[in-house]
């Protein structure tokens, strides 16, 4: 009982101290130019690709469903 306590107690604490996906605009450039720079995109798919982050768009897949991939 006295463990259920302590979790509930703790969990109060930290709850409003996390904030729920608050996040500036120039945290999600960085993260956006990290995935940009893991993928090593350059020139225009970089740019397209930091656009679409920014915007939370989720890029579509482009090859034709009926086709298999090679």
């Amino acid at each position: 009982m006295m463990r259920y306590v302590a979790t509930l107690g703790l969990f109060a604490i930290l709850v409003p101290a996390m904030p729920a996906f608050a996040i500036t605009p120039q945290q999600k450039m960085e993260t956006c130019k990290f995935g940009a720079d893991n993928q090593k995109l350059a020139g225009k798919a970089r740019k397209t690709f930091i656009a679409r982050c920014m915007a939370n768009e989720d890029a579509p897949d482009q090859r034709d469903k009926s086709e298999p991939a090679k």
